[in-house]
C-alpha cells in the first residue's frame, strides 16, 4: 500500500514536470497515469527507469524559439492498439520554430479498427487545441496566416480533406464527428499536410523510441 501511494505521488510529480519543462517524459507519464490505481512490478520498474533518465539529463530543459509568429505547426500521430485493451495512443506537438510549445500524449477513449481510424481519432483529439490556439494568438493581436496539421498517414489525410467522398466500406461506420475536421478545412481554419514518418516528431509521444529516433525527436 505504501509503495502504491509512492508510485501515485511520483507519477503526479512527473505529470507536473512534463507539462512545464520536460515534455520528453510525457509519453511514459501518460502511460503511468493509466496504472496508478493498480500498479504492478513492471510499472514500478518503468517509473524507476524514468527517474534514472531524469537524474542523468537534469541539465536538459525545454527551450523555445519562434521563427514566424504567424504560422502554427502541429505534428499529430497515433500508435495503433498499443494498450492492453487494444486502444491506441495519440501524440501531438505544436511548434512555431524550435522547441515544443504544446505537447499531447494520451490514450484514446475508443477502440479503432485500423491505423487510419486511429489517426483520424488523434486529429479529433487535438482539434480543440488546434483551433483554440489560433483564436488565442489572434486575440493577442497576431494574425495567423497558416494553421497546419502534419500527418504521416495519407489515407487519413484523404478522409479529412474529402470526408465521405474518400470513405470506403471499412470507414463508413466511423462516427460523423470525426469528419468535423473536414468542415474546418473547408472553412479555411486549418490545413492538413503530409509529413514523412522520419520527420514525424509526434511519434515520440505515441510509443517508446530507441536509438537515433529517440535522440533526434
Amino acid at each position: 500500500m505504501e509503495r502504491k501511494e509512492m508510485f501515485h505521488t511520483m507519477v503526479a510529480k512527473g505529470l507536473f514536470l512534463c507539462k512545464r519543462g520536460r515534455p520528453d517524459i510525457q509519453g511514459v507519464i501518460a502511460y503511468l497515469c493509466t496504472r496508478v490505481q493498480a500498479p504492478n512490478e513492471g510499472d514500478w520498474m518503468k517509473l524507476v527507469r524514468m527517474m534514472k533518465y531524469l537524474n542523468g539529463t537534469h541539465s536538459k530543459i525545454l527551450r523555445i524559439k519562434c521563427n514566424n509568429i504567424n504560422i502554427i505547426k502541429w505534428y499529430v500521430d497515433a500508435s495503433f492498439a498499443v494498450h492492453e485493451d487494444y486502444k491506441s495512443q495519440t501524440g501531438a506537438v505544436m511548434v512555431m520554430g524550435e522547441g515544443s510549445i504544446q505537447n499531447i500524449s494520451r490514450k484514446q477513449k475508443l477502440n479503432t479498427r485500423s491505423s487510419t481510424e486511429s489517426e483520424l481519432v488523434a486529429v479529433d483529439d487535438v482539434a480543440t487545441m488546434v483551433l483554440w490556439t489560433q483564436l488565442f494568438m489572434e486575440a493577442q493581436g497576431h494574425h495567423i496566416d497558416e494553421n497546419i496539421i502534419y500527418q504521416d498517414n495519407k489515407s487519413a489525410i484523404l478522409l479529412e480533406n474529402n470526408g465521405r467522398k474518400s470513405a470506403g466500406k471499412r470507414s463508413r461506420a466511423l462516427n460523423i464527428r470525426y469528419f468535423f475536421i473536414t468542415d474546418q478545412i473547408e472553412k479555411g481554419k486549418i490545413e492538413i499536410r503530409y509529413c514523412p514518418m522520419e520527420e514525424m516528431v509526434a511519434d515520440y509521444h505515441t510509443k517508446p523510441l530507441q536509438g537515433s529516433k529517440f535522440v533526434e525527436f
